[in-house]
């Protein structure tokens, strides 16, 4: 089977775009990274990226008059890559309605709360401040409505009487570490299929979020 395509959209750190490449490289996701693109030029990822020899393209979005100037450069910049699949990996800009349907459905995200719970900016703060008992991580399919799209799997934990804004942070951050190379190799083996609507898994509508913790299979 032919490896999967991806290019990887990042703003910060890149760890989850680590975590990606960890899964290729130790043969747990059967994908190539065509390019990592950044609207941001000093974000680590894309050093992340040039150490594993991963093409990298810096698109200062502050060189943009407008967004939607800026998103149709980022469209060219992607369509000449023909990528299967768009990963949102930490990029903080919301994509214009043109840009996301011109590759709808193949945009995922990955969302630091249990959607639609939380959506936009400071989840973990939003969930201290409401006492939540649980909280965690969805990755959903990008549509024009912020965090709305279709989810297709999420990891949960519970909210401990000492956690804080950057423990929520780190136990979202191991929970996403595991789903995103996981839910790209479901596609990788055409067990999961976003073509349809809603997402399909293992030709089975998901009308709910998979829970990770429910799943027996997870590798």
């Amino acid at each position: 089977m032919d490896r999967l395509s991806l290019v990887v959209l990042i703003s910060g750190s890149g760890s989850n775009l680590q975590a990606i490449i960890d899964a290729i490289e130790n043969g747990q996701l059967n994908a190539r990274l065509s390019a990592v693109i950044s609207n941001r030029p000093d974000a680590f990822g894309l050093t992340r990226a040039k150490q594993h020899n991963i093409p990298v393209i810096s698109l200062d979005h502050t060189k943009f008059a407008r967004r939607e100037l800026f998103d149709q450069q980022l469209q060219r910049e992607i369509e000449s890559l023909r990528p299967d699949l768009i990963i949102l990996a930490g990029y903080m800009r919301i994509l214009t309605n043109d840009f996301i349907y011109a590759f709808s459905p193949k945009i995922l995200n990955i969302h630091p709360s249990l959607l639609p719970k939380y959506q936009g900016l400071h989840t973990h703060q939003k969930a201290l401040d409401n006492n939540d008992h649980f909280h965690g991580v969805s990755i959903h399919i990008v549509t024009p409505e912020l965090d709305s799209g279709p989810v297709i799997l999420q990891g949960k934990f519970t909210i401990e009487a000492d956690d804080n804004i950057n423990s929520l942070q780190q136990k979202a951050h191991k929970l996403e570490h595991q789903m995103y190379p996981l839910v790209i190799q479901w596609i990788c083996e055409q067990r999961l299929d976003l073509d349809q609507g809603l997402p399909v898994f293992d030709n089975k509508t998901i009308n709910t979020p998979l829970l990770l913790e429910d799943l027996t299979d997870v590798h």
